[in-house]
């Protein structure tokens, strides 16, 4: 059992870590700055001009076919690459990518859709929470009636990512109330804003601001939807479940960087005359951090792996995002605790850090929903105790 990466997998990693490092964390003094007068982190061209440097680096869609120009990275790679990605707060990603989903357009979707999503001159957005379905998914209620050629959307989504400055988005809603969602009574569809819908920000503790989206009798003709009638609720549990490896990737990219950080200060604080780093309490939260770390790290690989492998990925990547998501928050908050007085102002990112983390633990699929999905693949015998070594 070989755990070294090969040389490729290291150069590829060390150059994204260079990229970071020289083009992106210079910003970070700016980006906090911005954020804490309210404003965006960065805005629209900002990001546009950084990944068109990536690209000159060869980093556009890591994980986009190499038919619509991408590098088709492996999940492992993506996976390194995400985590290099989470050494920084700059709301950064490397461009090139579209929704998986948007890849079950058909031919004049894509041209609509999907190839100017990947070129960047789109954004689009995902819909299917709302208010009264957030884990329960199952019992969203935005409905779509056929009215002619054209649909006609009335409800709301809730807490979507990207829906302040989307373009388009990609709504799944409620098609057939008899079938029911998990009955093929959902469809997809691709709704541009031109059509009518408007969203409406939602403030957070944190720096991330999603949206509410509002439709209210608006139209959509029967060629925007994405599929087939009654895939929406499959397609929308296969864009849910593409994150939950990345997302975790990114957190400990994130809990690295703030570890070092705790270190380089427990090694030139002195208090009582002598270093901080030299007391037991201190060292033992570095202890702890460096074995979560380490535990994280595998089951994020792990979860990688079994996608790159073709395996059923669901039950190793929900591990990967339950331990991933409570490691980053408790690694952070013992950055916190070593800085003492300083680490909770905001002369430092680490609360900006301790905010942002937070949500880990909730979007994309809940803690509790995550551990209802390991517990059920073991106690109905879908998975064995061990996983692929058992």
């Amino acid at each position: 059992m070989d755990f070294s990466l090969s040389d490729e997998e290291r150069a590829i990693r060390d150059t994204a870590r260079q990229f970071i490092a020289k083009e992106v964390m210079p910003l970070e003094a700016e980006v906090l700055r911005r954020e804490r007068k309210g404003q965006k982190g960065l805005e629209r061209g900002e990001l546009v001009e950084l990944r068109q440097k990536a690209k000159k680096f060869g980093y556009w869609g890591l994980g986009t076919p190499e038919q619509y120009g991408g590098m088709e990275l492996p999940a492992l790679m993506q996976s390194l690459i995400w985590t290099e990605v989470g050494r920084t707060y700059v709301p950064f990603s490397f461009g090139g990518e579209a929704d998986n989903i948007l890849y079950y357009a058909n031919e004049e979707q894509k041209r609509e859709f999907l190839l100017p999503t990947i070129e960047g001159d789109r954004i689009s957005c995902f819909a299917i929470t709302e208010p009264g379905a957030g884990s329960d998914a199952a019992n969203i209620k935005l409905s779509a009636r056929q009215d002619g050629d054209d649909w006609v959307l009335n409800g709301e989504k809730t807490f979507i990512t990207n829906g302040n400055d989307a373009d388009f988005c990609i709504v799944v809603a409620v098609t057939d109330k008899e079938k029911g969602v998990r009955g093929g009574g959902t469809t997809a569809f691709l709704v541009d804003r031109s059509m009518g819908w408007r969203s409406e920000v939602i403030e957070t503790m944190g720096d991330a601001r999603p949206a509410s989206l509002i439709f209210d009798d608006v139209r959509v003709p029967a060629r925007n939807i994405l599929g087939e009638i009654g895939q929406g609720f499959e397609l929308g549990m296969k864009w849910i479940g593409r994150g939950r490896y990345l997302i975790p990737s990114a957190a400990l990219g994130s809990a690295e960087r703030a570890l070092g950080m705790a270190i380089e200060y427990a090694n030139t604080r002195e208090t009582f005359g002598r270093k901080i780093g030299e007391n037991q309490a201190i060292q033992w939260m570095i202890a702890d951090s460096e074995v979560e770390l380490e535990a994280a790290r595998w089951l994020i690989l792990r979860a990688a792996w079994t996608v790159d492998q073709d395996l059923d990925p669901r039950h190793a990547s929900s591990m990967a995002k339950l331990y991933g998501g409570g490691m980053v928050n408790r690694v952070i908050d013992r950055v916190m605790q070593i800085h003492g007085g300083m680490g909770y102002t905001r002369e430092l990112p680490i609360e900006r850090w301790y905010r942002a983390v937070r949500l880990i633990r909730i979007y994309e699929g809940t803690d509790e929903m995550q551990r209802l999905i390991i517990s059920r693949d073991l106690l109905r015998g879908y998975t064995k105790i061990g996983g692929h070594l058992a």
